[in-house]
């Protein structure tokens, strides 16, 4: 593994390292407040982005956003996707609603109802639904590839298990429809939306975990679209050909 870190491009292992920060940071939030007490948890993690913390949640964020953009970057050099594709877009709209839950931070509930909060609901609601599909478009055509087929299925997977997770937001939604109880009061929000949060993150770095594979520097510039496509043996000409 170490020789392939050392031969990864400079985005794969930048974009894993902005993953990791993103962990540190906002997972430090939330085992620091799970230690004080568990019911802290049962707040919104962008909570963290009203307080005195909110330096802390705000790069976190930021360097998930960044992270997931730059680990799609050899995936594209290697023909694995196109910054044009599915996928593509989908992970973009993940790390835009991203950059748009930092920029609006969500409503203060101590102050009066802003049209900032409901733009706040509407980018996480982008950014979680986008992931998914993010992940599932990315593999769902790698998945029995020789060489890609073991990280598309965890990617795959992982976008299933993303798709899933989101399930008790809908519940909570057509429940609200169905019973008049607001939809927060359905579910616990705070704990649904950590599993979600924790899901789609290992989704990410999934994501970026094959792209430190698949990103080798060197001289192998082939697409990885035809590596196993059988190579015919050019006809000789009369420059090669033996004389009878």
């Amino acid at each position: 593994m170490t020789s392939v870190v050392r031969r990864s491009s400079p985005a794969a292992i930048t974009g894993m390292a902005s993953l990791a920060v993103a962990v540190v940071m906002v997972g430090g939030l939330d085992v620091r407040n799970a230690l004080a007490s568990a019911d802290e948890l049962r707040r919104t993690i962008s909570q963290y982005g009203l307080g005195p913390d909110r330096w802390i949640f705000n790069l976190g964020v930021l360097a998930l956003a960044v992270g997931s953009v730059l680990v799609l970057a050899p995936l594209v050099r290697r023909g694995i996707t196109t910054w044009r594709s599915g996928a593509s877009i989908a992970m973009w709209l993940w790390a835009i609603g991203l950059v748009v839950v930092v920029a609006v931070p969500k409503q203060d509930w101590s102050q009066p109802q802003s049209i900032g909060g409901d733009i706040h609901r509407l980018a996480s609601v982008v950014a979680f639904v986008a992931l998914p599909f993010a992940a599932i478009l990315l593999s769902r055509r790698w998945r029995r590839d020789e060489m890609w087929g073991r990280y598309a299925q965890w990617t795959f997977g992982l976008g299933i298990a993303s798709a899933v997770a989101f399930l008790p937001l809908i519940y909570s939604i057509v429940g609200s429809i169905v019973t008049g109880t607001p939809w927060y009061r359905l579910i616990t929000l705070g704990w649904v939306e950590r599993v979600l949060v924790v899901v789609e993150v290992l989704a990410v770095i999934a994501i970026g975990v094959w792209a430190v594979v698949a990103a080798p520097v060197g001289r192998e510039k082939e697409s990885s679209r035809t590596p196993f496509r059988a190579r015919v043996p050019k006809a000789p000409t009369e420059s090669n050909t033996p004389a009878p």
